[in-house]
Parts: structure tokens; C-alpha cells; sequence
């Protein structure tokens, strides 16, 4: 393993500058700031190739849920590559990873749901999700029931299908183009639109634009399904409305629309369960869509599981039928290896009750922040959170983008030992599940320093602006 020494720092940022394209680069600020380039990580904590050391509070990109550099981990991975590093996945042939977890997977994910489409993460398996329901609706002789409901401010992926059915506005440009078939209905974040509603009118105001939206589209008849997280994650960390989403699940079973669950996110413990619809949201979904925790983004894996009610029907006896998808890392032995590793990590070590306990201790230290000036709205569950910025916390007016305020309080915290998300005007939160009560009180004592900084820094523009 190759162990960077702080003079390579320069050389590794202008050929990352130089070279590598990342996701969501902002072009005119890297050009000019570069990557911070990380050299090695344990368990909760990240290095960079200086040797300074930071909480990882944003836990990779929701994904390091038992933290990283484990030994365990390690052999697991190095073992099945001996034995088996590849396999051809297409039609009649398996191996013994791919059958192992995705009997796993039936056993753990809620009801009937026993049937696994393995792919690479979660973008595909939410693609898979869409392809699933749309040839389901078809071979059942209901083409017509076509059309697919989101939300605003939601983040189903990036190919083009999981794209389409998200609805973050930044992901939506003009430059893209999006499925027709898809349609978007507000987000049911409760501080930034229902400041003024009780959270059972919020939630009954939602619940009765989605079926108005169902009666504009020509009825159930007319829609194939419907996609939420359970928890809405790069959208801003939205917690449903209490019973909302149960509402349009019930609706959705009453009158035959697929509900799709995306725990991408919230699988896997983050929410203290290994799924979150059913035991936290009394929800049965029809099709659960995961990535990420699956393997604690050791190796890229996503599952699209899904029900015995679809799968009986698109697998019907004597019809010929076969279901054209497929990739070729898909259920990669490897990383089936590692993801059931990584599931007997997660219940050997008790790390859903660790989260139980403490994910609500990082809720209530967070929210001490509110007596600081800008932060408007603490909100999540569990180990998913975040702080948003406000430049009036008593409206709720935020702050211009140009400001970014969420940038500026991650910069500071950088200084200070600390990695959180900025997206916009929040700070988003996701760490290891297996974060200690002191690495919580660190992470608020970070907080507590950066966010007056940023404060100071914001309200200088704005006066000079």
C-alpha cells in the first residue's frame, strides 16, 4: 500500500485537476480549489495525504456504515477473489455469493418481497426498479398504466430512467433530457413549505395532490407505480409527514399501483433496521431498491428486491418470457462476498441497536445548535440528519446561493477536523453507524466553532454586496 508523504500533495492535486472529472464538479471553483485527496481511512476517521486526520461524519457518501479498513472485511474480499474472482451472471449461471445473499436478502427485506435483481449500486437497481414495474404492467396485458409519480427535491440516481424519476432541481436542467412518463409532485419538506400547517394538514394536503395527480393522469388505470425514500436523503434529509406516505401506500395497494421504496439510504441500518418501510413507516412496498450499506461501500453492489406478486406474474409458465436486463457486474461474486460480510458484521456486533442508541443522542446534541445565529431547521432520524442555514431564523428567509452557505460552514469545519455534505444552504450528516457518543460530541463541538465563522464570513458579503 502505497503511504503518501506530504510533498506528494501538490502532484496528486493537479493531476486529479488535470485529469479526473468527478461527480458534480463545479468547474470554475475547482479549476481554481482542486479535491482534498484522501490517503487512508479507519473505522469513522479519514486521512489525508498531508497526515491530517478528520471525522468522517458524512460516512463516505452514506455508505461506510461499519466503518472503514476492516481486517475481517479484508480477508472476506481477498478470499473469494482467490477462489472466484468473476463469474457470468447472464441466464443459467450463478455461484455461490450471488445464491447465499440473495436468499439473505429475502429473509430480511418485509413480506413476500423474495425475488433479487442484482446490479452495481443504486442508480441501476432504481432503473432496474422502473424497467421491473413497467414490463410487470405490460405482460399483464395493462400497457396503458404507463405513467410513474415522484416528488419534488427526491434522488433516485443518475442513469437515465433514475434520473428522470428524481426531482432535486439541480439535477434537472435544462441541458437533459427526462422520461415523459414521469410526474412530480411537491416535496414534502415541512420547514421550508408547510411552515404554516399542522404536520397532519401537511400531510393530508400531500396525500390529496397525489390523487388528484392519479385523477389527472386518467386514473389508476393510467399509473404504474410510485417511487419514494422512505426518508428523503440528498433532497435535504426529509422526514415523511406523519401516516403520508402510509396513506398513498394504502391507496396504492386499493387500487393497483406499485409502491417502490428506495433505501438506498436508509437500508441497512441507518435508521436502527435493516429496512426502514415496513418497521419504522408501516409500509409493505412492493419493490425495495438498495445499494450502499449493502457492502459499507467496500465493493459497488445494488438489489432491486422485489415481490411474489410480480414475480409470479412476468415469470408465467409457457409463455416464452424473458426479462431483458442485465449487467456484467451484476451479483459480481465479490462483492456478494463482501455484502454478506458485511450483514453478519452488521448482526455479530449489535450495530442496529448501537444505531438505536446512538442516532437519536446526535438528534438531540444537534439540536443545542439552534441557539446559534443561521440555523434554522434541525431535522432526520437516526444516523441521518441535517442543519439547515437560514438568514432569518424566524421567517426562514435563506441566504442568496451565491452565498453557499453550506460550503462555507464545511470549509470551516474542514479546518477543524471535520467532513459534513454541503448541499445548498444545508450541512448533511450520514456517518458510520458504528460513531460513538464522543465522536457525536465532537461533531457538535465542531459545529458550534464553524458555524459562527461562516455566520461572520456571510453577513460580511452581504453587507458589501
Amino acid at each position: 500500500m502505497t503511504d503518501y508523504m506530504s510533498s506528494e500533495t501538490p502532484a496528486v492535486v493537479e493531476r486529479d485537476k488535470r485529469h479526473h472529472v468527478h461527480p458534480y464538479q463545479v468547474f470554475d471553483t475547482f479549476a481554481e480549489d482542486g479535491a482534498l485527496p484522501i490517503a487512508s481511512g479507519v473505522g469513522a476517521y479519514i486521512t489525508d495525504t498531508d497526515g491530517k486526520r478528520y471525522v468522517d461524519a458524512v460516512g463516505g457518501l452514506w455508505c461506510t456504515n461499519i466503518g472503514l479498513g476492516r481486517e475481517d472485511m479484508v480477508e472476506a474480499i481477498a478470499d473469494q477473489v482467490r477462489r472466484l474472482a468473476y463469474s457470468n451472471p447472464f441466464v443459467d449461471m450463478t455461484h455461490i455469493p450471488a445464491a447465499n445473499l440473495a436468499t439473505k436478502l429475502a429473509e430480511l427485506a418485509p413480506g413476500d418481497l423474495n425475488h433479487v435483481f442484482f446490479c452495481t449500486g443504486g442508480s441501476t437497481a432504481n432503473d432496474q426498479a422502473y424497467r421491473i414495474a413497467q414490463f410487470y404492467q405490460a405482460v399483464r396485458g395493462k400497457p396503458e398504466k404507463r405513467h410513474v409519480i415522484s416528488r419534488i427535491d427526491a434522488y433516485h440516481g443518475q442513469t437515465y430512467a433514475s434520473v428522470s424519476i428524481g426531482g432535486k432541481p439541480g439535477d434537472r436542467i435544462e441541458e437533459f433530457e427526462f422520461l415523459d412518463n414521469v410526474h412530480h409532485l411537491s416535496s414534502p419538506n415541512q420547514y421550508r413549505y408547510g411552515r404554516d400547517l399542522s404536520e397532519k394538514e401537511f400531510g393530508g394536503q400531500l396525500f390529496a395532490e397525489f390523487k388528484d395527480k392519479v385523477a389527472e393522469l386518467g386514473g389508476p388505470e393510467k399509473v404504474s407505480a410510485f417511487f419514494a425514500e422512505p426518508i428523503m436523503g440528498a433532497g435535504g434529509v426529509v422526514p415523511p409527514p406523519d401516516n403520508y406516505l402510509k396513506s398513498i401506500w394504502e391507496y396504492c395497494r386499493e387500487n393497483d399501483i406499485l409502491y417502490v421504496s428506495d433505501e438506498v439510504v436508509t437500508g441497512f441500518g441507518r435508521l436502527g433496521e435493516w429496512f426502514a418501510s415496513e418497521k419504522l413507516f408501516g409500509i409493505q412496498p412492493d419493490i425495495i431498491t438498495s445499494a450502499k450499506g449493502l457492502t459499507s461501500g467496500y465493493i459497488p453492489l445494488g438489489a432491486t428486491i422485489f415481490s411474489d406478486r410480480i414475480f409470479d406474474v412476468i415469470s408465467d409458465p409457457g409463455q416464452g418470457r424473458y426479462l431483458p436486463m442485465g449487467l456484467t457486474y451484476a451479483g459480481h461474486p465479490v462483492a456478494c462476498a463482501a455484502a454478506l460480510k458485511n450483514i453478519e458484521i452488521i448482526d455479530n456486533e449489535g450495530i442496529l441497536e448501537h444505531v438505536r442508541d446512538v442516532g437519536p443522542y446526535l438528534i438531540e446534541q444537534l439540536e443545542t445548535l439552534k441557539d446559534l445565529p443561521m440555523v434554522g431547521d434541525v431535522r432526520g432520524s437516526h444516523l441521518m440528519v441535517c442543519i439547515e442555514f437560514v438568514r432569518d431564523t424566524a421567517t426562514g428567509e435563506p441566504y442568496p446561493y451565491q452565498i453557499d452557505i453550506g460550503k462555507r460552514v464545511s470549509n470551516e469545519c474542514d479546518e477543524l477536523g471535520l467532513i459534513v455534505r454541503p448541499v445548498e444552504n444545508l450541512n448533511i450528516m450520514s456517518p458510520p453507524l458504528i460513531i460513538t457518543r464522543d465522536d457525536v460530541d465532537f461533531i457538535v463541538e465542531t459545529l458550534r466553532t464553524a458555524i459562527p465563522l461562516a455566520h461572520a464570513e456571510a453577513e460580511e458579503m452581504m453587507a458589501g454586496a
